[in-house]
């Protein structure tokens, strides 16, 4: 099973985690609501995990510019 981190909106690759053993506890996966899950986590089906988190960079775009929550794509 692998854990792939991506930017939610440039779609950068952020990390990857690789292990069988991994929970979904050891990942605070345990603390999201089921909205935010449904919203943030994507499982494949051969078994690995996509997550949506913001990269560095868009979140230093979004906070300078806050109207970029507006638009549905702000960083494409």
């Amino acid at each position: 099973m692998a854990v792939n981190y991506i930017c939610r909106h440039c779609r950068t690759s952020i990390g990857s985690l690789n292990g069988s053993n991994l929970t979904e506890h050891q990942l605070g996966f345990h603390f999201l609501t089921p909205e935010e899950r449904s919203d943030i986590i994507a499982y494949d089906p051969n078994g690995d995990v996509t997550v949506k988190v913001v990269c560095d960079y868009c979140r230093e775009a979004i906070d300078a510019n806050p109207e970029l929550h507006l638009v549905a794509n702000p960083l494409q």
